[in-house]
């Protein structure tokens, strides 16, 4: 074989890759599966989400399983319960791209890098969407049924928002989340109320409200300004490795999380009820009727719901923000600087694991036990009901390797972002070797004409 053969060979060798398909069914460790989401050497993190989590499948199942008697426990318990609900990950989401980018930025390139958050961001809001389609959609045609800020949705976005909110300094950032925070609100009552007839104004309000107002963009996107200043300094002190370093960012998260909650409380401690508050806006503030719904002691009625109570107020995002920046000092303290560990710790560290996949496999069982349990009976029931959720994740993914979880799927369409990424590297270098060859080709060219006509010269 030629010189020339060999090279084509070698050459094709270096530009080969796998077929798509076979790329795809190659095997997914077990380990990926359950850090898809997770920073690594942050348990805490984890523990916060499986903590979350474990609340998330309690608020779901009361509501329906509950039977009318004590239906007001599920309104008085949701209420105070949702500082472990969505502002509280989407807050660790924006710190886990923190993480991604930090950890990688040394050994990626800046688009690569760019691209595992975007497929990550992407894959989540594909299965919010999708989600929307199926339980919401408001009575929205396809595709505009697909747009819903619900919490798999926006966790998806704030992925994405969050790598650019981090291009912006940390004062800048402070100030516009807190622009965003407080006046968010009211520039989302103005789009609603003033959309009429006016198709500019409807579109606006289409996107920050859309037809599944679980969490509009405003004020909810001010939370990915904040919680990335909080992972930069969470990272400085990983990357320290200190004690004293850690036990300063537990100060830290500590004091500015209890400051947060009062002022949440101060801001907020007006009552609302939903004739003062309009609940296509704001409908948690269905709650407080569920709250009076007590048969026990009828006199007991409230006579109104704190608005730092009420979801997508300004002083309800002060209260939830405070308190994931609280909980987060205190599980840092306690998992991370103390590490604490036992049985009960690590099995929560497992759910937060996979809290994606418990959140949508939850639903799968929601309409077992319609209006049917007495307190007691629910308790007993929610306690089996969510070990076996977490049992059946094991399972799921010890022997089935987790195919077709949410999990699953974004490894996927992460390999897919990658495989392009290598193929691109591939072509560019195949296309500089052969432009470089070109030039060098034409440079001799060049001396070789040069050179003649020299010759020519001189006879």
């Amino acid at each position: 074989m030629s010189n020339r053969e060999d090279n084509i060979v070698i050459e094709k060798k270096d530009i080969e890759s796998p077929d798509l398909l076979n790329y795809l069914r190659e095997e997914i460790s077990i380990d990926d599966i359950k850090n898809v989401e997770s920073p690594k050497r942050l348990n805490s993190i984890d523990f916060i989400k499986g903590f979350s989590i474990i609340f998330i499948i309690l608020a779901h199942y009361a509501e329906p399983w509950l039977n009318t008697d004590w239906l007001f426990l599920w309104g008085i318990a949701f209420a105070f319960l949702d500082i472990l609900g969505p502002t509280m990950f989407v807050f660790l989401s924006a710190l886990s791209v923190i993480f991604t980018i930090k950890r990688k930025e040394n050994q990626l390139s800046q688009k690569a890098i760019r691209d595992r958050i975007f497929s990550r961001g992407l894959s989540i809001i594909l299965i919010g969407g999708v989600f929307n389609m199926l339980f919401y959609g408001g009575g929205t045609i396809f595709p505009l049924n697909f747009w819903g800020w619900n919490i798999l949705f926006f966790i998806g976005f704030s992925q994405i928002f969050s790598y650019y909110a981090l291009k912006v300094g940390k004062i800048p950032r402070v100030i516009i989340g807190v622009i965003l925070l407080q006046y968010g609100p009211t520039i989302r009552e103005f789009f609603y109320y003033n959309r009429g007839d006016n198709i500019f104004y409807s579109i606006i309000d289409f996107i920050i409200n859309s037809p599944v107002p679980q969490l509009p963009v405003l004020p909810y996107i001010s939370i990915c300004f904040i919680s990335t200043i909080f992972g930069e300094y969470l990272y400085e002190a990983m990357i320290t490795g200190t004690d004293e370093a850690l036990r300063k960012l537990f100060k830290m998260f500590f004091y500015s999380g209890i400051f947060l909650i009062l002022a949440g409380i101060f801001f907020g401690f007006r009552l609302e009820t939903p004739y003062t508050v309009d609940p296509a806006l704001y409908p948690h503030v269905g709650l407080f009727t569920s709250a009076n719904t007590n048969p026990f002691i009828p006199l007991g009625r409230y006579p109104g719901m704190p608005a730092f109570l009420i979801r997508a107020y300004s002083s309800n995002l002060w209260y939830n923000i405070g308190f994931a920046i609280f909980i987060m000092g205190i599980a840092l303290y306690y998992i991370d600087i103390k590490k604490k560990d036992s049985l009960f710790i690590k099995m929560v560290i497992f759910y937060g694991k996979i809290s994606l996949s418990l959140f949508l496999i939850l639903f799968v069982f929601l309409g077992l036990f319609y209006r049917a349990f007495e307190i007691w009976f629910f308790a007993l029931t929610y306690i089996a009901f969510t070990g076996f959720l977490g049992f059946l994740m094991y399972v799921w993914i010890k022997y089935f390797n987790g195919v077709g979880s949410p999990e699953w799927l974004m490894i996927q369409i992460g390999k897919i972002t990658q495989k392009t990424d290598e193929e691109i590297t591939k072509t560019s270098k195949k296309v500089y070797k052969k432009t470089k060859e070109g030039i060098q080709k034409t440079e001799e060219f060049i001396k070789g004409t040069h050179k003649k006509n020299k010759k020519k010269s001189k006879s």
